[in-house]
This record gives C-alpha cells, structure tokens and sequence, in this order.
C-alpha cells in the first residue's frame, strides 16, 4: 500500500477493523478509477510539457512530452464514464497508479498533486468499501444524492479530501449514509441578509451553522448545541433533519479543485442574486424553478458562515409520484434507460440553460447544481437548480431583452462571451450530458435528437460546430499559481 493507502488502513484497524478487508479488497479498482481520469487529463488537456500527441488506431495514444520521454496508453473518449485504465507506460515502464506516475513524471507541482492522488484512489476505496445495506429505493432527493459513491465522474480528485481521517470520512461523506450532527455557533456580531430563522437565534445573537469537521479544525471550538443534518454530494451542504431546507456551511478544506469556505462577497449578495434569479426563471414557461436562498450570515470570515436555502423537493408534486434527482445521481435511478429518454432530457436542458444565456444568464449547471423532476413514468419534465454563488450574469444581454441587471458588482457580472459560453457548456455538456450519456457515441445520438428542434443561435455552434470548452481539471491542480479556472477544448460529440 501507498502512504496514504496504508493510513487509512491503519486508522481502520482502530474505527472499523470490519472494513479492512473490503478496503484492501477495493484498492485495485480504486486506483484504476483515478488513473483514468488522470490520463483523461493528460490526453486531453493544453499541459505546457506535452510537446505532441500521436494517435495510433486501437493501440491508443503516445503523449511525447519536451523532455524527449514518451508516455503510453489506451485511447480516451473525452465523454466517457466508467472505463477504468489499469495501465500507462512511460518510456515502457508500466504505472498501475496514478500517485506513482505523476511523482515519475516530475513536472513542476507534481509532488503536491500525486500526493492528493494517492489520498483520492485511498479515500475513494474507502468510500466503495464502506457502502451501508440500504432497503428499497431511495425516497428523498437527499436520499438519490447519498447513492453517488465515486464522486466527481472526471476529475482525478473525485474523492480527495485531505485533512479527513477514516473516521471523518465515514461520519461525514455522503457516501455513508450518516446524519452529521451540525453545531450552532453564536455570533455576536454578525452580516444577516434575507429572512434568518428564529430557531438560529438566541437572544441578540445569531446561531450560524457549522461543520463538524470545521468545528474541530478550523474554528478548534466545540460544537455545543447541535440540529442533525443528511449530508449531500457537496459534503458541506446537507439537508436539515427536521424540515428539509438545505444548509450550506463552510468547510476550509480542499475538495477535487477548491477549497470550501464561503466569500463574504457570496453573502452580501446572496438575496441580490436569489431575488433576480427568480424574476428570470419566471421566463421559462415553468420548465425551471431555482431554489431560493431564504438566508444569509457571515461572521465576517469565509471561515465562518452559512447559507439557508429552500429544498429542491418544494418544486416536485411528491403526492403524484413526482421525483427530484440530482443530475450526478441519474445513473443510480436506472436512468438513462433508453436513447429517447437521454434525448428528451437532452433537449429539456438544452433549451432551458440556451434560453437563460440568450437573456444573459450563464448557469453552471454540472451535476451537483442541476436537478431534474422526474414524472410518475420516469420522463424528465422540468429543472430545478440550487447555488447560485457562481452564475454569471451579463448586463448587455439582459439589456436586449429589456430586462434590468441586478444592482452588483463582482465576478458574477461579465459581458465576456467567452467566459459566459465557458461557464455554461463547461459545466452542462461535459459535467451533466455527457456524464449522464457515459460515452461520445450515446451522446451524440441523444443531442443530434435534441439540438433539431433548437435555434441555431451562435451560442448554440458551441456545441453544434465545436470545439467545447471544459475545465482543464489536471493542469488547474498542476498550476497553484494561475488563480481560477483553465480551460481545455474538446471536439463537438456532434462531428
């Protein structure tokens, strides 16, 4: 076992000595995972030290990097899910781990990055060797987002999350099933927007929601009195046990990409953005309902705050048998069962997220943000989308469509087309159609269904005539000095 393979054993042995077998069982299968979307990355990806790539039919790809190496390995659909990669060979040396290749190929911040490699296949064995007996389907949308155990479907880290023993792993990932007990710190002294709860109240003071792990690592306070919460694929969201509302929290550690605090900018503009997102939903012909932030509060730290929003289940007619299921969880309802229900659902998120950046609002709208309401039948019939701390918003477009900007300044406003284009087919083509399809040939079919009955907007030839933006996942993490996100291109599904 790797050092990071070997310390979460250990700390098995001591929390959950019954896991360990599974655990030890699930490493193979677990760094296969990584690696491939770990060479994805290098296949796909602008990285500076790859002086050219050679295709050679079905014997794969040949990366020739500047230092004069060659590194080896399978062809790598760009939209592909699922397809473990059990080897790579650099100069005919074979590497089964994704840890051991990038410390091999030593490219500048490779040491730092192959070590939250080691930690992603570790954790993400851990995740599949701990998946709790759950009896019958899932009920609630919380429920549906617990079932998604490996994670993110193409970053490397899908499952790092450094700073997490085994135990906190197992009581906090949603992955486990648990319910996390959140604590209530007051706040003397603290930035309220919107409606916040009595119930977070005592007296003068504001109670703000906090994490566990944040609690024990970050602030290094007790939790003192505590509410139960479930967990969702964010891991610093959760549902709260009594109501449903979901609470977002901050969470400083560094999970795949980012780490998980909350700006103060992000809740001073919180009901800014909820107010004008709704008023913009409302031109959707109710094919989408945004959930809105309820409240606000900052302690003035990004250490230190939360957001209170209303559940997606609000927007689903659960009495008729109507379900809301988060996009990354799709796979776990049997869906897409057929090429007709990926091009119908293909088509209803084309149209709305097309529709909305035609008035000038770019969703993310990957897999965790974007929902979908499924009927009694199982046909997706409309959207849900939640977390609105990363849209952006274009004043010239709205502008067009006689429709007033919100009253902000900041990195959600931008007239970029680009960056606009970016945010939206980044998150949408890759992160939910094509995660949701698994494969360039599933999705092409289901979006040459879709895309006839849309405009042909020049928004749309970024899809239909390519090339498709999406985040350069590897290179971002190879690049601690470049702030913010890189891009990387692929070929249209369409061509």
């Amino acid at each position: 076992m790797s050092d990071a393979e070997a310390a979460l054993d250990a700390e098995l042995g001591a929390v959950r000595p019954d896991l360990a077998l599974p655990y030890a069982a699930a490493l193979p299968g677990a760094r296969a995972a990584v690696l491939a979307r770990l060479w994805r990355g290098l296949t796909h990806e602008p990285l500076p030290w790859v002086a050219r790539r050679e295709r050679a039919g079905g014997d794969g790809v040949t990366l020739l990097l500047a230092d004069g190496r060659r590194l080896h390995g399978p062809a790598v659909d760009p939209y592909a899910t699922d397809v473990p990669v059990e080897q790579v060979w650099l100069d005919g040396r074979p590497y089964d781990r994704p840890a051991r290749l990038m410390s091999a190929l030593a490219v500048p911040h490779s040491a730092a990055f192959a070590a939250e490699l080691d930690h992603s296949a570790a954790s993400l064995a851990l995740s599949r060797a701990g998946q709790p007996t759950v009896a019958g389907a899932p009920a609630t949308s919380w429920e549906w987002e617990q079932s998604v155990v490996d994670g993110h479907p193409f970053h490397p880290n899908c499952r790092s999350r450094p700073g997490f023993t085994a135990a906190d792993q197992l009581a906090y990932g949603p992955e486990h099933r648990q319910v996390v007990p959140l604590g209530l710190a007051p706040v003397d002294e603290a930035l309220v927007v919107g409606e916040w709860p009595e119930r977070f109240r005592d007296g003068g003071r504001v109670l703000v929601p906090v994490h566990p792990w944040q609690a024990a690592h970050v602030l290094k306070c007790p939790l003192g009195e505590v509410i139960e919460a479930h967990p969702l694929m964010s891991l610093r969201t959760l549902a709260l046990a009594d109501d449903g509302a979901h609470v977002k929290t901050a969470l400083s550690a560094r999970l795949t990409s980012s780490v998980r605090d909350i700006s103060v900018y992000s809740i001073e503009t919180s009901a800014i953005v909820s107010d004008f997102m709704a008023e913009v939903a409302s031109r959707t012909d109710g094919l989408l309902h945004v959930t809105r932030t309820l409240g606000a509060v900052t302690a003035g730290s990004p250490d230190l705050a939360a957001v209170l929003r209303e559940s997606p289940e609000r927007y689903a007619d659960t009495a008729t048998g109507e379900r809301v299921v988060p996009v990354g969880a799709l796979a776990a309802t049997g869906l897409p069962g057929s090429p007709s229900w990926l091009a119908d659902f293909s088509r209803l998120a084309l149209t709305v997220c097309l529709r909305l950046l035609d008035l000038g609002v770019a969703l993310e709208a990957h897999g965790q943000n974007l929902l979908v309401v499924l009927s009694p039948s199982g046909a997706p019939v409309r959207l849900v989308y939640r977390d609105l701390a990363d849209i952006r918003v274009s004043p010239a477009r709205l502008a067009r469509h006689g429709v007033a900007a919100p009253a902000m300044t900041g990195r959600i406003i931008t007239d970029d087309e680009p960056t606009l284009r970016r945010k939206l087919f980044g998150a949408l083509i890759t992160g939910t159609l094509g995660a949701t399809a698994g494969s360039t040939p599933v999705l092409r079919e289901a979006l040459a269904a879709a895309v006839r009955d849309l405009p042909p907007t020049a928004d749309l030839a970024t899809l239909t005539e390519g090339p498709v933006p999406t985040k350069a996942l590897t290179l971002m993490r190879l690049s601690p000095e470049r702030p913010g996100d890189i891009w990387a291109e692929l070929p249209t599904p369409l061509r």
